[in-house]
């Protein structure tokens, strides 16, 4: 068929295609890409001729292609979606936020030959919208709070250099997800990045771990192993929790940061490293310095550069805008169609202290998706412990403190003794871990029976 300048009609509709600024492919039944216009070129940062065959998840990594895939729907139910946020990550692996429709692709006779996706680049839209909400991001860490906003400003400077960075925070801040953001940002982001939490194995297993190992190093060792500083090599290894470890590693791992090189276990050979190391601890390494439990010439060395994330409770105008991010990846991973949460349970978001810090909160809201399939998260969906009767309006702040702690002591012993004492059944049921439950068991000064309720089955 032809227009009337004689224009065969598939090539006004290439045209059309080259010419819009929206990204356009389509694929066949088997999920291989058939056609891929020049705007989805530049979105994307893959050539036409790379794309065209390959399994469209290969070409886009997107975060729906992990679950709600929009094309996927497409095909299945033979209809349109319009407009669904997500993102992908392009040639230069940065992810690019975007806007997604999807058709069914048919013949003249109504079959469905395959899909068509159109997409559109939201990063000028997502800037914009992040700076009139007074937001700002790095890497997967966003927030509205000036002490991360000073950290986000130097973070591209630190990440250039390649010096030792200790990322010091309470547990739950965001450590491994800052080491990631410096790690991105640098120059080995082509290479691994590996993190290893240490406070987790004795020093034997970690050394392995760390340095790999010679056959016969062991018993059961009937083959060499690489560690992490070769299969990291020129890249970056988080050492997470290093004020557990003990005098004799800090040591070991002292000479790797001086000499840049390493022994594995059962070797007589070293062998050079080129490893970027981050440090992190929810401890006070000074203070252990001075309690003689970690060197002061390793802290030094790895005190080269010092970045202190903030408490939770330090940063609360982030909390709303966490709770939004945790409730589109809730709704993406389950399958859920959860709105957003209601004033009133987002008073006690606010209220709470947060011991455990962002984690805590993302289990809290995990917590809440169990309850809520769909609309508004209420107050009713929130985890039992959070459930303290605010105080009275005339009511002083001490006044308050005892009232929240009066209450707060009555539902861990009503949880405690329904569940016979055990104290893993009773943190399930209050939807806290168990060591936040041992700590509050210890700051409310509760005495609990003599029995050992660790083995006793909850009631049904």
């Amino acid at each position: 068929m032809t227009n009337k300048n004689n224009t065969p009609k598939s090539g006004v509709t290439d045209i059309i295609l080259e010419s819009i600024s929206d990204g356009v492919f389509t694929v066949n039944h088997e999920w291989r890409i058939t056609s891929f216009n020049r705007a989805a070129e530049e979105i994307t940062g893959i050539a036409r001729a790379e794309a065209i065959g390959r399994y469209c998840w290969e070409v886009f990594r997107s975060n729906m292609c992990e679950g709600d895939c929009a094309l996927r729907r497409t095909m299945k139910e033979g209809r349109s979606f319009v407009s669904s946020s997500t993102y992908i990550i392009n040639a230069d692996k940065k992810r690019i936020p975007i806007s997604v429709s999807t058709a069914p692709l048919r013949n003249g006779a109504g079959e469905i030959l395959g899909g068509v996706e159109t997409f559109r680049d939201n990063t000028v839209v997502e800037e914009l919208r992040r700076e009139l909400s007074g937001s700002f991001q790095q890497g997967d860490m966003v927030s509205r709070s000036r002490l991360m906003k000073k950290i986000f400003a130097v973070l591209p400077q630190i990440a250039e250099s390649d010096s030792t960075v200790l990322i010091e925070g309470d547990t739950g801040t965001g450590k491994e997800l800052m080491a990631k953001a410096l790690h991105d940002l640098s120059t080995r982001r082509e290479k691994p990045f590996i993190a290893i939490n240490c406070g987790a194995l004795p020093d034997t297993l970690l050394e392995s771990e760390l340095f790999g190992y010679k056959a016969g190093a062991f018993t059961n060792a009937v083959g060499d192993k690489p560690g992490y500083f070769t299969l990291a090599d020129g890249g970056t290894i988080l050492l997470d929790e290093l004020g557990e470890t003990s005098p004799a590693f800090q040591v070991k791992l002292l000479r790797v940061l001086e000499e840049h090189e390493f022994q594995p276990l059962g070797s007589v050979q070293k062998q050079r490293t080129n490893v970027r190391i981050l440090a992190a601890t929810n401890r006070d390494l000074e203070a252990l310095v001075e309690q003689g439990k970690f060197r002061l010439d390793l802290f030094y060395r790895i005190n080269i550069v010092r970045l202190q994330l903030p408490a939770l409770r330090e940063r609360k105008e982030d909390i709303p805008l966490l709770i939004e991010r945790f409730i589109d990846k809730m709704n993406r991973l389950r399958g859920k169609a959860v709105t957003g949460i209601e004033p009133a349970a987002l008073e006690w978001l606010m209220a709470h202290e947060y011991p455990g810090n962002i984690r805590e909160l993302e289990n809290i809201i995990e917590h809440a998706f169990i309850l809520c399939s769909q609309g508004m998260i209420g107050s009713h969906h929130l985890p039992a412990y959070l459930h303290i009767t605010p105080a009275p309006a005339t009511a002083t702040p001490s006044t308050f403190q005892t009232l929240r702690r009066a209450t707060e002591e009555e539902v861990i012993r009503e949880a405690l003794e329904r569940n016979g004492y055990n104290r893993l059944a009773t943190a399930r049921e209050l939807g806290m871990h168990k060591s936040t439950l041992f700590r509050k068991l210890k700051k409310l000064n509760l005495n609990l029976p003599e029995i050992d309720g660790r083995n006793v089955l909850p009631p049904p």
